[in-house]
């Protein structure tokens, strides 16, 4: 099994890119594969989108807070920003140009919807082209509030951030009768309280057993199993999925603990075709819409082959997102992280002493590559 010291030092889990890959896949298929596809649940392959980003993005926090002392709010909002919105508008535009040549912009609803894509309120754009984008608003309003509560304010303790993931947790639970998509938020804020449970060495010690090596193979069954019959569980409980998605939550947060070890089943997750596919599947979420657009006009034949038009259309999807990824995506992350960095060298030349320091220029490349 894994130490926690073992954990600390790992910088990539290249696993989790496969699995974002299949989350991916199984959002796609399930849009585009027809009734044939129904049992596989794909709509919640969303969730597994959700559950990576809190456990990731938290991670990241945590460790730049030890590093050094703190996280600086500013630099995450811009590191966020240039990962997150250059390929959405990049999409955006793409839809508001094609609907706009076919005569479309109005009657398809995407004028009315506009705002609500501009101003990441997605979730309520009802019917409209880029209604996928739901997902977006959800994350972004997420994500203004979540690093204030667990850093902007103070550095809380382990006991204080884990209470804080399950009291949101639970405050969304019990939000969900009387405020649309707040279900929703459960998967990240899951997420975000594995990321919390395994840095600090408690939460680790609870979870070790994880990270032995049978686990995943334990883990990966019961996922499949839940996939399947989550729809069957939902109805059985009537609560609008409160049960099945967040034990669907829970058991995605314990598969990627298994898969961050090496082993069998991260080996396959951490493959080339896995983790090519898992690093383009942001803009494959994105772009599956205008994907299925340009599949039914080039082969209107495919329309009565459900399965052949999901493969087309995830083809079709990852070759414009491939463009994407190294000419938007790609590039645009690296700006962004180039701003931080000179943000970090401004602030270290207000805060260097007049004299030399040994101490501080040992310290400096540290704080550079962070």
């Amino acid at each position: 099994m894994m130490t926690h010291e073992q954990y600390l030092a790992t910088k990539r889990f290249p696993a989790l890119d496969g699995l974002r890959a299949i989350a991916a896949l199984l959002v796609v298929v399930f849009h585009y594969g027809g009734p044939s596809w129904t049992m596989a649940n794909g709509w919640i392959g969303v969730h597994l989108f959700f559950v990576l980003s809190g456990f990731l993005i938290t991670t990241l926090a945590l460790r730049e807070e030890d590093r050094n002392g703190r996280i600086s709010l500013a630099n995450f909002y811009i590191r966020r920003a240039f990962r997150i919105l250059p390929v959405y508008f990049a999409v955006l535009g793409i839809i508001v140009v094609f609907t706009y040549l076919r005569g479309q912009y109005t009657s398809s609803g995407l004028s009315g919807a506009m705002p609500y894509f501009l101003t990441f309120t997605n979730e309520f754009a009802h019917n409209a082209p880029f209604g996928q984008s739901w997902t977006l608003g959800v994350e972004q309003k997420f994500y203004l509030v979540w690093p204030f509560l667990a850093f902007g304010i103070a550095a809380l303790s382990f006991p204080k951030r884990l209470g804080l993931a399950i009291g949101l947790i639970a405050l969304m639970i019990a939000l969900i009768p009387v405020m649309p998509y707040a279900g929703a938020y459960s998967p990240i804020i899951i997420g975000c309280a594995l990321a919390i449970g395994l840095h600090y060495r408690k939460g680790f010690a609870a979870l070790r057993v994880f990270t032995h090596p049978i686990a995943s193979f334990v883990l990966l069954p019961a996922l499949v199993v839940l996939q399947l019959h989550v729809t069957d569980i939902e109805a059985f409980f009537q609560d609008g999925g409160t049960v099945g998605g967040t034990t669907y939550a829970v058991l995605v947060a314990l598969f990627i603990t298994s898969l961050i070890p090496r082993g069998p089943i991260a080996w396959v997750f951490s493959t080339p075709p896995m983790r090519f596919l898992g690093e383009r599947s942001y803009s494959v979420y994105l772009l599956q819409g205008v994907a299925a657009t340009v599949v039914a006009l080039s082969i209107p034949q495919l329309g009565t082959h459900r399965t052949l038009t999901a493969v087309a259309v995830t083809v079709v999807a990852l070759v414009i997102s491939d463009v994407l990824y190294r000419w938007v995506e790609v590039p645009m992350i690296d700006v962004g992280r180039k701003v931080v960095a000179r943000r970090k060298t401004r602030s270290e030349d207000r805060t260097r002493p007049s004299a030399p320091d040994p101490t501080m220029r040992e310290a400096e490349p540290a704080l550079t590559r962070g």
